[in-house]
Order: structure tokens, then sequence, then C-alpha cells
């Protein structure tokens, strides 16, 4: 089965959710439109074409140009919409579900109140698997249609998108959220002893690779997602993990250090140009997402390493403490 079918039919079960979705049949019909004027406006000059050989390939085929109207007007500002819907869509449920699973006290008082509370641990993991299979399967869509843009014009602009995507977060196998997903759906798992999902997912999985922990999952072998959980900074599996704006994973302290900022003032601190140690990007640091269920499964798969490093930092933690209190005694009094 194709998969621009096999999307529609997995969106049109999820219509009475209202779940925004790529429109992929539209999209392809706006290249193939593009395709046909192109055509239209070559074919006088398709003799011409044909004599001049390209000295490095030796092919005469006409090229569609790197820019064209048809897509720069249609193409890209509809992908970019309707992929802006898809992420907000997703990223608000998933804080949303990971907020009843970790909620305690008198915010889960006040959620149970509101009637939100999920009655058991299936309906939350049937739910978080859900968001997971849309996330991905979104994700597959805007390769595919990207494919089929390079494919018609002979051009990088699809991959110029994507990273373009990046930068504008709208590119879903980035998104902070996911990565915490997967995460709540291995915790929860394990509390009602399921451990083979079963639908277009499989194979969730937290594996240690030659000793690098990879969190895994993949969907009707179309994508298989592998997410390092090293830290790149240390160079030891992430700690307090943080994940920034960017889609990259880090320890909080080793993050508070690269953004040049104490863990008292946190990333909140940072400077708006502080870069992000991989991609270099800018601004990643302000809203980062704490990942409190990555930090729950890895406290649980290696509890000997995450006791070692729960009383190194604590000593740190303690010292940047003292320091910026002193700090800020010292001002008050004018010292």
């Amino acid at each position: 089965m194709k998969f621009c079918k096999r999307y529609e039919e997995y969106m049109k079960g999820r219509k009475d959710k209202e779940f925004p979705v790529v429109g992929l049949r539209r999209l392809k019909k706006i290249l193939k439109k593009c395709r046909r004027e192109f055509q239209s406006q070559t074919r006088l000059r398709v003799i011409e074409d044909e004599r001049e050989q390209d000295e490095t390939s030796g092919c005469c085929m006409p090229k569609c140009s790197d820019h064209c109207s048809v897509c720069d007007g249609t193409f890209f500002p509809s992908l970019v919409v309707e992929m802006s819907k898809v992420v907000g869509f997703f990223n608000k449920q998933a804080k949303s579900l990971l907020e009843l699973h970790l909620a305690s006290g008198i915010q889960r008082c006040l959620i149970w109140f509101g009637g939100k509370l999920p009655k058991n641990n299936v309906a939350l993991i049937q739910e978080g698997k859900e968001l997971v299979t849309y996330a991905i399967i979104n994700s597959i869509a805007m390769r595919k249609i990207l494919k089929k843009y390079d494919k018609v014009h002979y051009s990088k602009q699809g991959q110029a998108f994507r990273s373009k995507a990046q930068t504008m977060q709208i590119e879903m196998l980035h998104s902070p959220w996911l990565s915490e997903l997967i995460a709540f759906y291995i915790n929860l798992r394990e509390k009602i002893n399921n451990k083979h999902p079963s639908g277009l997912l499989t194979d969730f999985k937290l594996a240690f690779n030659d000793g690098r922990p990879v969190l895994s999952c993949s969907l009707f072998d179309s994508l298989k997602l592998d997410i390092d959980l090293t830290c790149s900074i240390c160079l030891d599996t992430v700690f307090d993990p943080v994940c920034l704006t960017c889609g990259h994973i880090f320890c909080y302290m080793c993050c508070c250090s690269t953004a040049s900022v104490t863990v008292v003032d946190g990333l909140k601190a940072a400077d708006s140009k502080a870069k992000c140690p991989l991609c270099r990007q800018q601004g990643v640091f302000e809203r980062a997402v704490y990942m409190d269920e990555l930090n729950i499964l890895l406290s649980k798969s290696c509890p000997e390493y995450w006791e070692q490093r729960l009383k190194t930092e604590r000593i740190e933690r303690l010292q940047q403490a003292k320091e910026h209190w002193e700090s800020q005694c010292r001002a008050f009094m004018g010292i």
C-alpha cells in the first residue's frame, strides 16, 4: 500500500478527535500543476536544449528553476501552515498528557476536580502511543512530499526547507515532547506488564549500544527513530536531562555551564545569543524543556551511575548556590 493512502486511512480514523493533517494529495496536485506549467513554457525550447549537452553530466533534460513561482507561492506556505498546526497540536496534547501522569498533591486534586484525571494507566499509555504514532507518521509525510518536490525540480530545495523547518521548530522529530512521550510509554508499559506494543508502532526500547544509551522506536518499517542520550558536552549518559528548542538533549548542569549561567539562575537567564553546542543555533536555552519522564527512565535503567552523578552534582550545586547568595549579600550591603 502506498504511503499516501496509508496516511489518509490513518488520519481518517482520527477525524473525531480533530487531529490536524498534512494535505498530501493537495500538495501533490500543486507539484503536478507546477510540472505542467513548466513543460508548457519549455516546449518551444526543447530542441535547442537537446543540442546543448551539459558538460558535467552529459544530460540534455531541461531543468525546472530552483525557485518556482508556483511552488514558492503555494506549496511551501501551505506546508508551513499545516506543519505548524500539526506540531502545535502535538506539543499541546503531549504536554497535557505528561502533566496528568506526573501530577501530584494539590495539582492532582485540581485535575481530579476538573474531571481530567484518566481512569487507569491503560488509557494513558494508549493515548501516549497514539500521539507518538501521530508525530512520526506526520514526519514521514513531510519527508515524502519534500522528496517529491526535489524530484520535480531536480533541486535540493526540499533539504533546505527541512533545515528551515527545524529552525522554525516545526520538525516533528526534533520536538522534545516526542522523546518525553517515548520515555513515558516505556515507564508506564512496565507498570502494566505490556512489553509488546501493538499497532503501527513497534519496538519501543531504551538500549545501551557500546555503553551509549539510545531511545528508539519504529513505524511500519518506514522509519526507525533513534535518539542518542549521550551528552555531547560531558560525553556521558545525560543526567537530569533537558532538551533545547533545537531538539538536542544535554545534562542540565552541562547546559547551564555552556549558557554561562548558574543552576540558581537557570536556563531562562541565558543570553539570547547563546548557541547550542551542537547545531550552533541561537536562542535555544530560554524555552528548554526539562525531561521528567526521561529522567525517571534513565534513573531506573542505570541506578549505580545515577547515584554517583547525584552525589557529585549535589556538591557542585551547593557550591554554586553558596557563591550566588554570598554575591547577593555583598551587593545588598554595598561591599
